[in-house]
């Protein structure tokens, strides 16, 4: 190993503000259309540069193996793609609920490609390094251009949000009913639709959208339902990705404790803020 000492890195969550179908390719893949924005709930990633080129997780992960860690295979693709003799220790400390689409491993993923591409001194431009990150997952680009993005395509085709489109950065309430969802089940379930008509950014802004995983994932996880319906007494509830989080913008910290009080414990909760610049793309800005 190098000698240097582990330094930690923000990973952020993100919600899906709404998630259209509005076809499918032939290989099976569905076209969509969504709204990406950033939370400040973040996971921490530490890396340490190891000169023997060896990746290795520093310590476990509950519920993932460290194969399908996304920030260790993030770091064997770069360094492959890379030719890079060097390696990495890896200590994820996870604060994002796994299997609640948030985007955690993606993120994850997102801020290993990035930070490991300044410490291993390799200056690949961010358009590489997404494109590399499209093949660890859907989301994972996204994540490494680091702005609130309008998405289309499989999810990679993405138009940063600035001001004056940029969503308003917002305090949500999350909730995570105790219940992991299967992707890959919502969106080969026979009932979901897949033919939602396409809408524009500024449609969007005028009307809003909606989720068309919604009504799968309640019929198949009423745990959800459950939380919908609870969070629908005080607002707009939705859910992000295919679940199973689901969130309320809530205006404030004191509306979202509120809440939180007639919330069943069970359920995970956090109140966080928007934010449409990714806090680890900041962190990079500033030295």
């Amino acid at each position: 190993m190098t000698g240097e000492p582990m330094t930690y890195w923000p990973a952020p969550a993100k919600l899906n503000l709404f998630l259209h179908i509005v076809g499918r390719r032939p290989d099976g893949y569905h076209l969509l259309q969504t709204c990406f924005q950033f939370v400040d709930l973040c996971d921490e990633l530490g890396l340490r540069v190891r000169a023997d080129g060896r990746i290795a997780r520093v310590k476990d992960v509950d519920g993932v193996a460290a194969d399908a860690d996304l920030s260790v295979r993030a770091a064997r693709a770069l360094q492959h793609a890379a030719a890079c003799r060097l390696g990495v220790d890896i200590d994820v400390r996870k604060r994002i609920p796994i299997g609640a689409g948030l985007g955690g491993g993606s993120s994850d993923a997102a801020t290993t490609l990035l930070v490991l591409n300044r410490l291993w001194n390799l200056a690949w431009t961010v358009e590489r390094l997404a494109v590399l990150g499209l093949t660890l997952g859907a989301d994972v680009p996204v994540f490494v251009r680091g702005r609130a993005a309008w998405a289309e395509g499989v999810g990679e085709r993405l138009v940063p949000l600035l001001p004056p489109l940029a969503p308003a950065e917002t305090k949500y309430l999350i909730l995570k009913p105790k219940v992991s969802i299967s992707t890959a089940a919502v969106f080969g379930d026979p009932e979901l639709t897949r033919n939602t008509p396409a809408i524009t950014i500024a449609g969007f802004l005028a009307a809003g959208g909606h989720n068309d995983c919604e009504p799968v994932v309640r019929r198949r996880y009423p745990e959800v339902a459950s939380a919908l319906d609870h969070l629908s007494r005080f607002g707009r509830a939705r859910l992000t990705g295919t679940g199973a989080c689901v969130f309320l913008d809530c205006g404030s910290d004191e509306r979202g404790l509120e809440i939180m009080r007639h919330t069943p414990a069970e359920w995970g909760a956090f109140v966080v803020r928007g934010r449409n610049d990714s806090p680890l793309l900041q962190r990079l800005e500033s030295g």
